[in-house]
C-alpha cells in the first residue's frame, strides 16, 4: 500500500488527467472546458462550458503558466456578449455575458453556440456570468501582465457594457445589486430573490476589477469615479446590516417594528420574531457571519458559503469580520464540511417551507443539491479565505477530508445528506469544478503567492468615506 504522499501524488496526477479530457476545442485552439464528463448518463447541457464552472479551471491554468485557453475563452465570450438574446421577442440588456456556451459543427463547418438562459431550467438569465468574467479578465492581466488585451477597445466596451447593466439606474435605495431566485450558483428557486449575498461580495469584487482594467480617459475616469461611489457605500451596507453574530442577533431580538423616519435604529422593519430558533443554538460565542439576504422585512438567517467565503477574499468583509466568519466555519466545521468540503447553504428549508420556498422542488429536496448540499468546487474557495486570513490548518484539513472521497466517488458534482456523505443523487460524475477546485485548492495551499490572482486587499480609498458614513449614523 502507498504512503500518504503518494497517494496524494496519484490523485493529483489523475485529475490532471481528468482535467485536460475536459479541454473544448474551436478549431484547433482551447476555449475552455465542458462542464462534466459523465458517459453514464445524458449530456443535457454539461457538455457545455459554464462561465461560472470555468473559473476554477481557468485559474488552475494561470497558475501553470496555459495562459492561452484563457486569453481564448475572454476573446470569444466577449464575442459572445453582443449577440441578441431573445425569449418570446424579448431582447436582454447589452452587457449579458451567457450562462454557458457550445462548440457545434454545421456543414462542416464550426460555430460557438451561446445560451443566455433562453434555454435554462426556469428560462432565468444568469447575472453572475458578466460578474466572474471581468474578476477572471483581471485574474488574467495578474498572471500574464498582458494589460494590453484588457485595453483593447472591444474589451473596454464589453467592461463598460457590464457597468452599465449593473450601474443602471432603479427603483431602489440600497447599493446592492437587485437579482432574481436562480440567477446564480444556486440557479432554481431557493428563496434568494433580492439582494443575496453571493452576487453582493462578486459585484463588489467585479467593480473592484473594473476600475483596475479601465482606461484612464474622460469615459474610463468618469466610470472610475461612478465605481468608487458605489464601493464605498455598498461596503458600508454589507458590513454594517448583513452582519450576523450573537451581539447583533441580540440586537434584532430586541428590535421594534414599525420605526419611522431617519432616526430608525430598525432600517429593515426586521421583526424579532422572524429569528429561527435553530440560530439562537447554533451562533456560536466567537465568530459570525454574513446573512444571505437582506430586504424590507426579510433577513436571510441562512449561511451561504460562497458568498461569506468571496466577501473574505475580495475584502468586502472586515479585517475583524473575515476571522469571525472563519471562527464560526472552524465551531461548525461537523455542519459546514462534514464528510465533503463544503456546505453551500446552511441549514436546508424542510417541510411546508421548502414546498413555498423552492415550489416543491424534487431535486432541492431537504440535504440534496442547492437546499444544504455539499459541493466540492466550494473546497478552493474556502482554502482562499483561510490562506488569507491566516488560518492555513484549516486549509490543509478540508484538503485531507476532500482526499479520502473524490476519486473513490469519481469526482461527483455534489453530495447529499446532513453532513455531505452520500454522493448526489442526481449528481453527474466526473465533473470538472470538482476536479479543477481540488487542483486549485492544492495550489494556493503550496504558494500562497498565487492569491494575488483572485483576492483584494482592503481597500484604503474607501476608509475615509466609510468613517464619514459611521460618523453620519452615529449623529
Amino acid at each position: 500500500m502507498g504512503t500518504g504522499s503518494d497517494l496524494g501524488h496519484d490523485l493529483v496526477k489523475k485529475a490532471w488527467e481528468l482535467l485536460e479530457d475536459s479541454i473544448i476545442y474551436y478549431g484547433d485552439r482551447p476555449v475552455g472546458t465542458v462542464a462534466a464528463r459523465d458517459r453514464e448518463v445524458e449530456a443535457l447541457n454539461y457538455d457545455q462550458c459554464f462561465v461560472r464552472d470555468f473559473v476554477s479551471s481557468a485559474l488552475l491554468f494561470l497558475i501553470s503558466g496555459r495562459a492561452e485557453i484563457v486569453r481564448n475563452f475572454l476573446i470569444e465570450t466577449l464575442a459572445l456578449q453582443s449577440h441578441d438574446k431573445q425569449m418570446d421577442c424579448f431582447n436582454a440588456g447589452q452587457g449579458l455575458m451567457p450562462a454557458s456556451f457550445k462548440v457545434e459543427s454545421w456543414n462542416g463547418n464550426q460555430h460557438i453556440a451561446a445560451d443566455f438562459g433562453e434555454h435554462a431550467i426556469g428560462r432565468v438569465t444568469p447575472v453572475d456570468s458578466c460578474l466572474w468574467w471581468m474578476i477572471l479578465l483581471r485574474a488574467y492581466v495578474k498572471a500574464t501582465g498582458d494589460i494590453d488585451l484588457a485595453h483593447q477597445p472591444e474589451f473596454q466596451r464589453g467592461i463598460v457594457l457590464i457597468l452599465k447593466l449593473c450601474l443602471a439606474d432603479r427603483f431602489d435605495m440600497y447599493p446592492t445589486l437587485l437579482v432574481a431566485d436562480g440567477a446564480f450558483m444556486i440557479d432554481r428557486r431557493m428563496g434568494v430573490y433580492g439582494h443575496p449575498l453571493e452576487i453582493q461580495a462578486l459585484f463588489y469584487a467585479a467593480l473592484r476589477a473594473a476600475r483596475e482594467l479601465l482606461l484612464p480617459g474622460r469615459r474610463g475616469d468618469i466610470y472610475i469615479q461612478v465605481i468608487n461611489q458605489r464601493l464605498s457605500v455598498l461596503n458600508y451596507h454589507i458590513r454594517e446590516y448583513y452582519w450576523l453574530d450573537l451581539k447583533r442577533l441580540n440586537n434584532i431580538y430586541r428590535y421594534k417594528g414599525e420605526e419611522f423616519g431617519i432616526a430608525a435604529v430598525n432600517k429593515f422593519n426586521i421583526y424579532p420574531d422572524s429569528i429561527p430558533y435553530w440560530l439562537t443554538e447554533w451562533m456560536p460565542e466567537r465568530g459570525g457571519y454574513l446573512a444571505g439576504n437582506l430586504g424590507p422585512a426579510q433577513m436571510d438567517f441562512r449561511f451561504f458559503s460562497l458568498g461569506n467565503l468571496m466577501a473574505i477574499i475580495c475584502s468586502l468583509a472586515s479585517v475583524e469580520e473575515c476571522q469571525s466568519i472563519i471562527d464560526l466555519i472552524e465551531q461548525r466545521w461537523h455542519d459546514l464540511i462534514g464528510y465533503m468540503p463544503m456546505k453551500i447553504c446552511f441549514p436546508a428549508v424542510e417541510g411546508l417551507e421548502w414546498k413555498i420556498l423552492t415550489g416543491c422542488d424534487p431535486k432541492n429536496v431537504p440535504w440534496s443539491y442547492h437546499n444544504g448540499g455539499n459541493w466540492p468546487v466550494l473546497l478552493w474557495t474556502l482554502v482562499a479565505a483561510a490562506q488569507k486570513t491566516g488560518r492555513t490548518e484549516l486549509g490543509w484539513k478540508a484538503i485531507e477530508i476532500a482526499e479520502r472521497r473524490l476519486a473513490e466517488d469519481e469526482w461527483p458534482e455534489y453530495y447529499d445528506g446532513r453532513n455531505g456523505r452520500l454522493v448526489g443523487k442526481a449528481s453527474r460524475k466526473y465533473q470538472t469544478w470538482t476536479v479543477a477546485g481540488y487542483l486549485l485548492a492544492k495550489e494556493l495551499m503550496a504558494n500562497p503567492d498565487h492569491m494575488k490572482l483572485i483576492s483584494f486587499d482592503e481597500d484604503p480609498e474607501m476608509q475615509e468615506l466609510l468613517g464619514i458614513l459611521s460618523e453620519y449614523r452615529c449623529g
